[in-house]
């Protein structure tokens, strides 16, 4: 699909040639107050007062979400005109804005239109510029179109009639542009995150995301390692380890250099955990549902897919993805309830529940990033129930004692629309996990849960700026509409962006 920017200074009537280009269609706002402003009003006046008598007649309410297809129109290039409602212009924001953007672009899917022009980023939006709509309508495009039928005998026809979208835009051409390289590489990235998570666990192996991960390196010229079993060893992750041992399935440490900046740059590290199947070992989860703890690698995923996305927008910033990747299975030689395994840091742990996985995988990684003297460290888990239970499917959890990155991770939510809350992380949680046997449980019973969860991450996470982001209510949806979200790689990626100064 081809992206464009036009400028379009519909306020001063110079909008001809976009007029006249070879759109089939294009894409015009109405409030409910039946107000015509910007490229709607000029449009109006070229076509002889359609749209007017159009409102008029109650064909177009304006009301939020609704849409309306005119046909045989003259006096412009395209035949076609999408009349979009925007709801109450006084109330109009950038939630509005994407739910326009998000029906105006459902109701082209379902034609065989080719070529569109979309005028709805140049709508005043609070707070919100020409290329944030370019880049917001793009990013709801793809999430549209989007679909997972690789596993299919027979896959469904990915051939889309739409191919060209030309934006108008009347602020900052060169944004626009750089907002739709943007759009593009961060909704690439993101099908990537959905299509790993979307896999099923017998193909999505810890040496398939190996594979992946080297399939980047040569696409993007990103540094690659993976490591195996013996390396593991040789660097002492006794606590990774330990949840490997009941898999068949070697486990894998893989490590992406995105060098964008100067080699002597400190690097931003991303961590993701990639329990490519989750049974909960030992302490086995119930069956209903089990089937969806393939999407237990999705804190990998969306380290995969942030690289992804970062290196295709050439970011000029050193980043590194660290994704310690192995299932959790039962077996006669599986970790076990009581053991007490030695991490690569030396801190002994008390196994007391080895459905509390994630954080023994996460817990050497974040003691092996020392090495690269980063600038910051954010790991990514599908980590706790218990952050489900408190914060539901709509906010990432979000903990930190470095209120700078805190800071800067939740701003960059906010403009990436990709809701994450800020949780507690008191010392005083830490009491919880204390071991009669072992310096450190591996769980703190459950109140708290994802707290201390990220307490335990925290104790190995001393040594830089350290942030945690449980994403196990965000990460994937259940039900009839069952797949993996790209979440949180819009915030991932606008937090790099943000650090670039990009």
């Amino acid at each position: 699909m081809n992206f464009s920017i036009k400028a379009c200074d519909w306020s001063k009537g110079s909008a001809n040639g976009f007029l006249n280009g070879k759109a089939d269609v294009v894409v015009l706002g109405v409030f409910e107050t039946q107000t015509l402003t910007g490229a709607a009003r000029e449009m109006d006046l070229v076509t002889k007062g359609l749209l007017t008598r159009t409102v008029k007649a109650g064909d177009m309410s304006g009301k939020a979400g609704s849409t309306l297809m005119l046909t045989e129109v003259t006096g412009i290039g395209a035949s076609r005109i999408l009349l979009v409602g925007l709801g109450k212009q006084d109330a109009f924001n950038q939630k509005a804005y994407t739910e326009a953007a998000r029906a105006a672009w459902r109701a082209l899917l379902a034609t065989k239109i080719a070529n569109v022009a979309f005028t709805l980023a140049q709508l005043p939006v609070p707070e919100r510029t020409g290329d944030w709509g370019v880049r917001c309508a793009i990013l709801a495009l793809r999430e549209l179109t989007y679909k997972f039928t690789q596993m299919k005998s027979k896959p469904e026809n990915g051939d889309r009639a739409l191919k060209k979208v030309v934006f108008s835009i009347d602020d900052n051409e060169k944004a626009a542009k750089l907002a739709v390289k943007h759009a593009t590489a961060l909704a690439n990235g993101m099908d990537l995150t959905r299509d790993l998570g979307n896999l099923p666990p017998n193909v999505c192996t810890p040496t398939y995301l190996g594979h992946i991960a080297k399939k980047l390196g040569k696409e993007f010229k990103l540094k690659v390692e993976v490591l195996g079993q013996k390396q593991i060893e040789a660097l002492g992750m006794g606590s990774f380890l330990s949840v490997a041992k009941g898999s068949v399935e070697p486990p894998a440490f893989i490590v992406m250099h995105h060098q964008g900046a100067g080699a002597k740059a400190a690097p931003v590290v991303l961590v993701g955990k990639g329990i490519t199947f989750d049974t909960g070992g030992i302490s086995i989860k119930p069956g209903e549902g089990m089937d969806e703890m393939k999407y237990d690698m999705l804190g990998a995923g969306s380290v995969f897919g942030t690289m992804r996305a970062i290196a295709e927008m050439g970011l000029k910033l050193n980043v590194i993805g660290v994704v310690p990747t192995c299932e959790n299975m039962p077996a006669g030689n599986a970790v076990k309830p009581g053991d007490i395994v030695t991490s690569m840091s030396g801190t002994t742990i008390e196994v007391l529940n080895t459905d509390a996985e994630g954080r023994l995988i996460l817990c050497d990684a974040l003691t092996y990033v020392e090495r690269f003297k980063p600038a910051a460290v954010i790991d990514i888990a599908t980590l706790t129930g218990a952050c489900v239970v408190a914060l539901g499917h709509h906010n990432s959890g979000l903990f930190s004692k470095d209120d700078a990155l805190a800071g800067e991770l939740l701003d960059a939510s906010k403009e990436a629309i990709d809701p994450t809350w800020r949780m507690p992380l008191d010392d005083e949680y830490q009491d919880l996990l204390k071991s009669n046997f072992a310096d450190v449980a591996n769980i703190g019973g459950r109140p708290g849960g994802a707290i201390t969860a990220a307490c335990f991450l925290s104790r190995f996470a001393q040594n830089y700026p350290w942030a945690h982001l449980d994403i196990a209510g965000t990460a994937w949806e259940s039900g009839a509409a069952k797949g993996a979200m790209g979440r949180p790689v819009p915030l991932l990626t606008q937090f790099l962006v943000d650090r670039a100064g990009e």
